[in-house]
């Protein structure tokens, strides 16, 4: 790969950052169906790129075991996030990512701040956490049924306006206390109309393979789609920072969503730049002792480093 792919990466992603301190009206600054200039035809080239090159940063992020990466992911019902975790991660090693969905909280998890919950699945250092919904629900489902509030069980204090306001305020302080520890968080909100959420719907109920994937209350909480998109304007206004910026991603084309998140996902490692650990001089030497006992171990006619004789044949087979 040339070396200027992170700065073709980061052009590719920068229309769907949310600029920090800007104030965002999700129906009239994004559109769910951009597609820059990619079409479909160049997709899957383009994931394969994508994929590959998460490969090869998360074995450096593992090997470097300093930094840990936490993906967020929100949209509303039939957005896409099942599908997107499926393929953008389809070749990463299935040892360094962990991923959690949150549904209701249970009755434990309401003993706790609404915090706790979400900070028991953060990643370890080397490691990648994808959270299928996020601690941003605590803004979003939370935000347009109020009542959910009565079951969190909290001390007596601001409501309204002044509620959201600290939650926005605690959750990028929090986020910064990760990133400060070595632990990157980027966001990505899968963009969806609400007409194409009706036709992902509609192909739920028409394919009995699909019912599963359906419920009545999908289309109860589609009711609620224009408060839905004032959350979401309020939460990407309050909650996109420097150190954990969100990206809205189109969604209407699951294709071209695909792409952006991997995009964005390898911006994120690129940034890091994990490395390779180098060794000690004595363990250099050591390293070197062991090679040379099992040379002398090669039975006749085996080449006494196979892999460097491999890689010599195929260097010489290209200048050829």
């Amino acid at each position: 790969m040339p070396d200027d792919r992170a700065d073709r990466i980061a052009g590719f992603i920068k229309p769907l950052r949310v600029k920090p301190g800007s104030k965002v009206d999700l129906g009239k600054d994004f559109d769910p169906r951009y597609k820059a200039v990619v079409t479909k035809q160049e997709s899957a080239e383009l994931l394969r790129t994508g994929v590959s090159l998460l490969a090869e940063y998360q074995e450096r992020l593992a090997a470097q075991n300093t930094y840990g990466v936490l993906l967020c992911l929100q949209a509303l019902d039939a957005g896409g996030k099942d599908g997107t975790i499926r393929h953008v991660m389809s070749g990463v090693n299935p040892q360094g990512v962990r991923v959690s969905s949150f549904k209701v909280p249970s009755d434990e998890e309401l003993d706790h701040d609404y915090l706790w919950r979400y900070a028991r699945e953060l990643p370890t250092r080397g490691g990648i956490a994808i959270f299928n919904r996020s601690h941003y629900e605590e803004v979003l489902v939370v935000w347009v049924h109020r009542q959910v509030l009565d079951r969190q069980h909290l001390p007596a204090g601001p409501r309204g306006e002044k509620l959201w306001e600290r939650r926005y305020r605690e959750i990028n302080n929090w986020e910064r206390y990760l990133t400060d520890n070595g632990f990157k968080v980027v966001k990505v909100f899968l963009n969806l109309s609400k007409e194409e959420q009706r036709t992902r719907f509609m192909k739920r109920i028409d394919l009995p393979e699909k019912n599963w994937k359906f419920s009545a209350a999908d289309v109860r909480e589609r009711r609620y789609w224009d408060d839905y998109q004032q959350a979401f304007s309020e939460m990407l206004s309050a909650t996109s920072t420097d150190w954990a910026p969100w990206y809205v991603v189109p969604a209407d084309r699951k294709w071209f969503a695909r792409i952006c998140t991997a995009a964005v996902l390898v911006h994120t490692l690129m940034e890091i730049d994990p490395q390779y650990p180098t060794v000690g001089k004595q363990a250099r030497e050591d390293l070197l002792a062991a090679g040379r006992e099992l040379a002398a171990e090669a039975p006749n006619g085996a080449a006494a480093d196979p892999y460097a004789a491999r890689h010599r044949r195929a260097g010489q087979a290209k200048r050829t």
